[in-house]
C-alpha cells in the first residue's frame, strides 16, 4: 500500500460532514477526520489511528494537523553524499 504525502505548506480543508463530524482533506486526498462524541471530540488520522480525545474541536483539529505533517527522514543518497564531500577532490586516473 502507498501512501500519498503532501508538504507541510499545504493546508488541510475542513467540511462538516454531519451534524458531530468534520473530514479532513489535504490537496483533495482524505486525511482524517474528528467525531463529538457528546462529550470529547474524538480524532482519527487517514488510517483511522486513534489520535485522542480532545475537549475542543479546534484541540483535535490541531493533532490531526500534527499528524498528518510528514517527517524529513535524510535520505541515503545525502548521507553519501556527505561523505564524499569531506574526503574531498581526487584526480581521475588516466
Amino acid at each position: 500500500m502507498s501512501m500519498t504525502t503532501f508538504p507541510p505548506s499545504d493546508p488541510l480543508t475542513w467540511k462538516q460532514a454531519d451534524t458531530d463530524v468534520h473530514v479532513a482533506t489535504r490537496a483533495g486526498e482524505f486525511a482524517g477526520f474528528v467525531e463529538f462524541d457528546g462529550t470529547t471530540h474524538l480524532a482519527r488520522d487517514q488510517r483511522g489511528t486513534d489520535l485522542g480525545s480532545f475537549e475542543s474541536l479546534d484541540d483535535a483539529r490541531d493533532a490531526l494537523e500534527g499528524a498528518n505533517t510528514p517527517e524529513r527522514r535524510p535520505s541515503a543518497f545525502s548521507r553519501r553524499l556527505r561523505q564524499v564531500l569531506r574526503r574531498g577532490p581526487h584526480r581521475a586516473r588516466a
